[in-house]
Formats: structure tokens, C-alpha cells, sequence
């Protein structure tokens, strides 16, 4: 008896998708099509990575590689979706020959808690690099693109950033000073012990140079101070600056795909501007700064220095902040042990 997989013709990543999209063109929305081919396009640059150039040598075994790959880089309802159109994806494959029979329904998606779909998850390197790249090509010296930089560079809170004034900002010598004010409503979180110097990196200060010399309104806020991050009535609100967050970090925001194949104009999360964080995928502030802690500490920066940088315990960073998992804290104290 013949193999059925004896009948495969040679097919690339690339190829393959090509072809799925020239199918579905007539099936989908463009939303949704264009959501396809941004998640098909991180599986092709998976398998150039892996040096995979034909699927018909692709097995089960390395779908479920993919899958780890991308779940260190994603939310749980990112991966789902990933997940569900590479299925898709397969069983096209499948039919042209491409593929082996059974691989399309060997893909397993994860199963997607409410946890998993709530924003006070982590924003992934990758995604904050990938956003910040967006805002510099599109939209460089924008409110946004500068509060999204001090957010990630320093790993503040929120009220931190808000609390910033022009004078607070050393151009310089490349640092900001954040200072507790409660009496002028810009109070830390750790009032007086959360007062610090943090230092920035040169592009962060020509950054905010251009910022205040092309973008930042010229207004004051209630108090007579010079806020940095403004809007045309003064300095930004707690709410606006946190709806700026979440605009920003939906995925459909900077050019990607819908985590959900919700379609624009019917998507309960751009109906309004205050409405981003009725997306699955947007994150809130906070994310960010669990984020930009897990970042510096991949990046090997010792555990005090990002205490003290961040201003929180090192107790308090333990449990609460560093998403490290157990096999990249392995992998970095390997590092260490290699070295000796």
C-alpha cells in the first residue's frame, strides 16, 4: 500500500503562504487577511530561523517548538490565535500536497483563561521594541512616543512619569530627577523614599529635546508648573495618560494583526478613545513597568540596581515583578557558571 505522504511536493514557508493568501482574498475582510499573514509571517521567520525551507519535512514535533518559541514572546491570547490560524494554515497546505497528512490537527492552542485576557499581564521586549520602532518611523516626538520611552527606559510608575516637569528633565547630562508633590498633585507612590535620579540614554534625551521643542504644548498645569507630558489644558490626567497606554498597545495600533479577527468597525475597543482597553491584547501602564523590570533583568543587570532604579524591594520585585521563567533564570546563572 502506498504512503499518502509519498504524493508530497516540495513547498517553502513562504510559498505556502503566499498561496493560502491569494486563496482566502475572496473568503475574509482585508482586517482579517492582514491579521493572517502578520501571525504566518512570524512562523516563516521562524522556519528560516530553523533553517526549514521545504514543509513537507515539518512534523508535529516542530509545530509544538514554534509554539514554545512564541509563548516566550506573547500573551496566552496572542498564542491562541497564532496557534488556530497556523492550523488553518496546514490544513490548506495539506490539501496542495505540501504537507504531511495529520500535521495541521496535531496543533495544539492553549486554552485561554481570564487571567490570560486581562491587561495587567507583561509587555514582552519584543512588543515594546516593536511598538517603540513604530512610533519612531511614524509618529517620532509625539506625547505618545515619548511617554511610551520613559515608561520602558525607566520602568516608572505611572504617577511617576506624569509628576515630570521641563526643569525636572537634565538634557545633558542625559537623567530626570522624580520628585514626591503631593501638594501640587503629583504625588509618588513611595512619597519621599520614592524620590530618585534616573538616568536615560542619549537618543531618550534628544528625544525629549525634540519633544519640547517641536511637540510639547507651552501651558502650565494648576499649580504654575511646567509638566513635560501635556496636553493643550495642561498636564495629563491620570485617565488620558492611561488611555494613551492602552491605544498604544494594541496590536492593530501598529500595524499588526487583531489578536481576535475583531474587524475595525465593529471592534468595541476603537469606538471611542477611552475604549482601548476592551482589547484582549492592550496592556495598561503597569505592564509596562513589569515589562521594563523582566527586560533589564534578561539583560543581566544585577537584581539591586534595578531595586533601586525601579524603586521597589527586592522582595517585592521577586514575587510581583520579575516574569523571568525558570528556564531563563537557568540559563542566565549557566552564564555566570561558564564564565568561572
Amino acid at each position: 500500500m502506498s504512503n499518502p505522504n509519498d504524493r508530497l511536493e516540495p513547498l517553502t514557508p513562504r510559498e505556502a503562504v503566499e498561496l493560502y493568501e491569494a486563496d482566502r482574498r475572496d473568503e475574509v475582510s482585508d482586517a482579517t487577511l492582514q491579521s493572517h499573514g502578520y501571525r504566518l509571517e512570524r512562523f516563516v521567520e521562524w522556519c528560516e530561523r530553523e533553517d526549514i525551507d521545504n514543509l513537507n519535512d515539518v512534523s508535529g514535533r516542530d509545530i509544538q517548538r514554534f509554539k514554545l518559541y512564541r509563548k516566550q514572546q506573547v500573551s496566552t491570547v496572542t498564542l491562541k490565535s497564532q496557534m488556530d490560524t497556523i492550523r488553518v494554515f496546514l490544513r490548506f497546505c495539506e490539501s496542495l500536497d505540501g504537507v504531511r497528512d495529520g500535521v495541521a490537527e496535531s496543533v495544539v492552542s492553549p486554552t485561554v483563561d481570564r487571567e490570560d485576557n486581562v491587561s495587567g499581564a507583561i509587555l514582552p521586549g519584543e512588543r515594546a521594541e516593536t511598538i517603540l520602532s513604530y512610533l519612531d518611523k511614524y509618529r517620532y516626538a509625539s506625547t505618545h512616543h515619548v511617554l511610551l520611552r520613559i515608561l520602558w527606559e525607566t520602568g516608572c510608575r505611572m504617577g511617576a512619569a506624569r509628576a515630570i516637569d521641563v526643569e525636572h528633565v537634565d538634557l545633558h547630562d542625559c537623567r530626570i530627577e522624580l520628585h514626591h508633590q503631593p501638594e501640587s498633585d503629583t504625588p509618588l507612590k513611595n512619597g519621599k523614599r520614592g524620590e530618585r535620579e534616573v538616568a536615560i540614554s542619549p537618543d531618550t534625551a534628544l528625544l525629549i529635546e525634540d519633544y519640547m521643542e517641536e511637540t510639547r504644548h507651552d501651558v502650565t498645569d494648576d499649580y504654575g508648573r511646567n509638566p513635560l507630558l501635556t496636553t493643550e489644558y495642561g498636564r495629563l490626567t491620570k485617565n488620558t495618560l492611561r488611555a494613551y497606554v492602552y491605544r498604544l498597545s494594541r496590536p492593530c495600533q501598529y500595524g499588526e494583526g487583531c489578536p481576535v479577527d475583531r474587524e475595525p468597525e465593529e471592534c468595541e475597543a476603537v469606538e471611542s478613545r477611552m475604549s482601548a482597553s476592551k482589547c484582549p491584547d492592550s496592556r495598561s501602564p503597569h505592564a509596562i513597568r513589569r515589562g521594563a523590570i523582566t527586560h533589564w533583568l534578561s539583560q543581566d543587570v544585577p537584581t539591586e540596581v534595578v531595586s533601586d532604579r525601579m524603586n521597589v524591594t527586592k522582595d517585592v520585585l521577586d514575587e510581583h515583578y520579575d516574569k523571568r521563567s525558570k528556564r531563563e533564570r537557568m540559563e542566565q546563572r549557566r552564564g555566570y557558571l561558564d564564565d568561572i
